[in-house]
């Protein structure tokens, strides 16, 4: 536990305590996107699909992709991250995968309720909230992003040319996350298709929480938590196996 403290105090001097902002930016980023998605689409609709605010409606859908998104590179990294301490007998790679998911799950939840609830705060949003639910979805991006990058942590260490294959393999994610739209709205064959996509489950389990009588039938956190679990325990599997390539590069 000492250990593991040690390595996320060091890791908040690192990641936020040495560019200007540090977790100011942490919480800019979905703010501007929003901003921005909700500029852009507000010029050409009239209503978002869900609601009345264009802003909450882009938020329910950036904010869980953010919070995936960012655990899920940052766990990616954590065995190159702390490479150097890897070396001292008390400091496992565990240990260093451990550290990185705890601090940035708590950094995601602080900019989860900051930009959630500064919408409801500073725009006047009406909305009945479902605080399980909105709570549920935020599990799901956490285990999602833990599981995610604990197998890319293994890949990207053993063969770093993953990251660059990962970074244009997820490019489309965005698009194809319903962030910007609704999962009833895709047509069939593609809406069957995308439901395969666990960060779909996500938003649309965020949406339930938002969103007064939204059903989002399709939404399956077992599935989430699934494969999440799946890609977890074999990403630790293929770390304890082959610790000492990825120490010895």
């Amino acid at each position: 536990m000492q250990t593991i403290l040690a390595l996320v105090l060091r890791e908040m001097a690192t990641s936020y305590g040495r560019s200007p902002g540090g977790y100011l930016w942490a919480i800019a980023e979905p703010v501007a996107g929003i901003a921005l998605l909700t500029f852009i689409f507000s010029l050409g609709f009239h209503a978002p699909p869900l609601g009345t605010s264009f802003a909450l409606f882009y938020a329910s859908g950036l904010v869980p992709f953010l919070v995936y998104s960012e655990l899920s590179g940052k766990v990616s990294q954590s065995i190159n991250f702390s490479l150097p301490l890897l070396g001292y007998p008390r400091v496992t790679l565990v240990d260093a995968v451990i550290a990185r998911a705890v601090l940035t799950m708590l950094t995601q939840t602080l900019v989860f309720g900051l930009v959630l609830g500064g919408l409801f705060v500073f725009f006047g949003t009406q909305a009945k909230l479902d605080f399980a639910a909105i709570g549920f979805a935020l599990v799901l991006a956490f285990a999602l992003g833990v599981g995610v990058g604990i197998i890319n942590c293994f890949l990207v260490t053993r063969y770093p040319v993953w990251q660059r294959v990962w970074s244009i393999a997820n490019r489309p994610m965005f698009l194809l996350s319903c962030v910007v739209f609704t999962f009833e709205s895709i047509p069939q064959p593609f809406r069957d298709w995308l439901w395969f996509n666990p960060v779909v489950h996500i938003v649309g389990a965020l949406r339930q929480g938002l969103y007064f009588g939204y059903e989002g039938a399709y939404v399956s956190g077992a599935y989430v938590l699934f494969l999440a679990l799946f890609l977890s325990v074999a990403g630790l599997f293929l770390i304890w196996r082959f610790k000492d390539r990825l120490l010895n590069r």
